[in-house]
């Protein structure tokens, strides 16, 4: 089983490398701005203590008033994992980058949030809709969603 890494320690670091960036952190999980996401997983990804290699999952969840991205992190070499999270306060128009540069897994998770919930992915090759079909409206896993 892989230990998670101290948030407070992580978060520590992230601060000195890219000050203003990260919102707040607790136990294992940190949330940062939307706009140093690139940044910071880049930073996680590439950083040797760090080596987070592996993006196990992404997922979003609707706070009615924001979206928060959620990434679930994994070093492969170190046996570490840790969450990172972000927030959409824009519910028209939510984006943040993408990290498919980083994490070839990331393509079909970015994409299928962005099908259920409609958040944009900046970046990424090849958004659009893997789930529903070309047409449909609206984003079903959102808390204001209306079937028609």
């Amino acid at each position: 089983m892989a230990l998670a890494l101290p948030a407070t320690e992580i978060s520590a670091k992230l601060e000195a490398q890219f000050p203003g960036s990260v919102v707040e952190s607790s136990g294992n999980t940190i949330v940062i701005k939307p706009e140093s996401t690139l940044q910071i997983a880049s930073f996680l990804k590439n950083t040797p203590d760090f080596d987070f290699d592996y993006v196990s999952f992404i997922t979003a969840v609707d706070y009615n008033t924001y979206f928060e991205l959620v990434y679930y992190l994994i070093s492969l070499k170190h046996n570490h994992t840790l969450t990172l999270k972000t927030r959409c306060t824009d519910r028209e128009n939510p984006s943040v980058p993408s990290v498919n540069s980083l994490w070839k897994g990331a393509d079909y998770q970015e994409r299928e949030v962005y099908d259920l919930m409609g958040i944009r992915f900046e970046g990424h090759p090849n958004l659009k809709r893997i789930l529903l079909w070309e047409g449909f409206q609206g984003y079903p896993l959102r808390k204001d969603f209306k079937p028609q």
